[in-house]
């Protein structure tokens, strides 16, 4: 049987070294999300600063929750918090490839996408960072609310109600014809690369 994540991080208090598993476990999804925050070449730098946080942090770690994933993503937010201004730059830098199976509806929506990166791009920026992070663990991620909470200490409530402001505030500035669909897709448009 396998351990969760919590037994191996209670082991790691006695055999630092089995901390490596959590590392081998999770760093795949935490370098994707820090390269799509950050970008590739910051992200690795940013994983190593997140897996020495948790390893410092190993004590604090809530044992009733098995898997680490959200505790992690939350620390990673919070480095990518101390990168701000490369993200706010890596915004407008991004290609958008779209994963479509029909080469038409690829073209289709890489030309959708390019005509709104611009308003998407100061859209994301204009957004606070606390709305921001939700936004981007949702749909790049695709959290559940409640891992949302865990991952950034809020309670669910806050999730829903930033989540709610960010697609409004999103939805504006790309006009009132966009839908939450539509947003998603521009914001989950080529990420898949980055993985």
């Amino acid at each position: 049987m396998t351990a969760t994540d919590a037994e191996i991080i209670e082991r790691s208090r006695r055999e630092p070294e089995s901390f490596a598993e959590i590392f081998d476990r999770h760093a795949p999804h935490i370098h994707r999300y820090l390269a799509r925050r950050l970008g590739r070449e910051a992200a690795d730098d940013a994983v190593a600063e997140t897996f020495l946080a948790a390893f410092d942090k190993r004590e604090r770690y809530d044992r009733g929750r098995p898997d680490a994933r959200p505790w992690l993503y939350g620390i990673a937010t919070n480095v990518a918090g101390g990168h701000r201004r490369a993200e706010a730059r890596r915004f407008g830098a991004r290609p958008h490839p779209v994963d479509a199976h029909d080469h038409a509806d690829r073209v289709a929506a890489d030309v959708t996408a390019r005509s709104l990166r611009a308003q998407l791009t100061a859209a994301l920026g204009a957004l606070s960072p606390g709305d921001r992070d939700v936004l981007l663990l949702i749909a790049w991620e695709q959290l559940a609310y409640e891992e949302v909470a865990s991952a950034l200490d809020i309670p669910v409530g806050t999730v829903r109600s930033r989540l709610n402001r960010a697609r409004r505030l999103v939805r504006e500035a790309l006009g009132a014809t966009s839908t939450t669909d539509t947003i998603e897709e521009l914001l989950n448009n080529g990420q898949h690369q980055a993985r």
